[in-house]
């Protein structure tokens, strides 16, 4: 086996972080955006694509240049700051686990029950997400890493050809097509635009990579190359994948005038819709990689999340670094998971209460900003050794991306009041 070769059956890090960021929602918000724009914010879809990829590239290089991971140097931010971010992503941990724990099961739930439905295996929606919690939480607590990246590998593939084939199905116009690649933004689709560049593979997993690359076993500058070619690969993949959904808005929803009921629903709106068109094998197949893009968000998040959570225990203790306490295996890992399958059962079987979903909404929105700007702050510090610092081009893409995300903060936060 030749050098190249045995770099690319490295990868895989890359490919879990992108996976997890995209969920189900982000399905539903570029399908919406091509309905109602036709292929005019194509190019906010790729640009929204190479901005996780210099955050994620950006973490990737942060960990290993220093051997440190993204929660230990923010703990190390000088003038106080160091406390009040930590403080504040262990806040935001807490509370965003309750509520997307409820969120992720949830959204698996909806393609399990479509497709179980025909086979007359018909359970209420809380059931199905009931039972998907608890196979996370197995999987991830008996798994480990290599077993999540192997799982979501297969998912990711089962994803790609689904929504890439549905995108030829639909049988794009290619000129037409090609026109969205100017930046160009159409009268009232602002939002939509700074949505698809900020929001489409872009949550607190963005911050787990570099609990990932560790996972693998990615230790010092000399992983470099073969994390920015993992990083690459996962986000084309993902740029892709975003593109392909934003056709098949464009070509099925947008000339018909049809509309999508937003929120993961909305898949199953466009479930309905392939199976008048196209009948229903093609509407089958589409629930099956809805379910694998709901799926590997999930458990995605279950492991990852659980490793930064079981990082910030570990500070607390005293005992950064220390494997029994920041593995997978570890009890806080392992309590993680327990949080993010039980509690939010609860929100199964009750209206959300306001005041915590303010709060989560609240808090998620500023997440973004939060990682970019630290980013930069970490990468141009002499927290990280000068050979690894930022160049010009990573820092004018987290400057532009903290910019974009604190502009989407402050319309999220918005709404959630008004």
């Amino acid at each position: 086996m030749d050098e190249r070769t045995a770099k690319w059956r490295l990868l895989g890090p890359g490919l879990v972080v992108a996976a997890t960021g995209v969920g189900a929602g982000d399905l539903v918000a570029t399908l919406i955006a091509g309905a109602r724009y036709g292929d005019a914010l194509l190019w906010a879809a790729i640009a929204g694509a190479v901005v996780k990829l210099a955050m994620a590239e950006g973490v990737g290089r942060f960990t290993l240049a220093t051997g440190r991971t993204l929660y230990d140097g923010w703990r190390g931010l000088p003038g106080g700051f160091g406390r009040i971010a930590a403080a504040y992503f262990g806040l935001y941990l807490v509370i965003w686990g309750f509520v997307y724990g409820a969120a992720g099961m949830t959204a698996t739930a909806l393609p399990l029950a479509a497709l179980a439905a025909p086979l007359g295996l018909e359970l209420d929606l809380a059931a199905w997400a009931m039972l998907v919690g608890p196979l996370a939480a197995l999987i991830t607590w008996f798994g480990g890493y290599r077993t999540v990246e192997r799982i979501i590998g297969v998912l990711v593939a089962i994803m790609f050809v689904t929504v890439v084939g549905l995108a030829v199905i639909v049988a794009p116009d290619i000129s037409q097509t090609l026109r969205g690649l100017v930046p160009l933004v159409p009268e009232g689709a602002g939002v939509y635009a700074l949505g698809l560049i900020g929001g489409v593979g872009g949550t607190v997993t963005v911050a787990a990579y570099g609990y990932w690359i560790a996972a693998k076993g990615w230790t010092g500058p000399e992983w470099m190359g073969v994390m920015r070619l993992d990083n690459r690969v996962a986000y084309i993949a993902t740029g892709v994948f975003v593109v392909a959904m934003l056709i098949v808005g464009a070509e099925l929803l947008h000339a018909a005038g049809i509309a999508l009921e937003r929120g993961d629903r909305g898949l199953l709106d466009l479930g309905e819709v392939l199976s008048e068109r196209f009948g229903p094998v093609v509407a089958t197949v589409f629930l099956i990689g809805f379910l694998a893009t709901a799926f590997s968000s999930v458990i995605g998040v279950w492991q990852g999340v659980s490793l930064m959570f079981a990082d910030f225990y570990a500070h607390l203790l005293g005992r950064a670094g220390d494997p029994a306490v920041t593995g997978d295996r570890s009890l806080a890992a392992r309590a993680y998971m327990l949080w993010l399958t039980f509690p939010p059962m609860l929100l199964l079987m009750l209206d959300r209460p306001f005041g915590l979903i303010v709060a989560y909404g609240v808090l998620g929105a500023v997440f973004m900003p939060f990682l970019a700007g630290t980013l930069l702050w970490l990468l141009n510090s002499e927290a990280t050794p000068k050979p690894w610092r930022n160049g010009w081009v990573s820092n004018g893409l987290l400057a532009t991306a903290a910019l974009m995300f604190l502009v989407l903060a402050g319309i999220e936060v918005a709404g959630l009041f008004s």
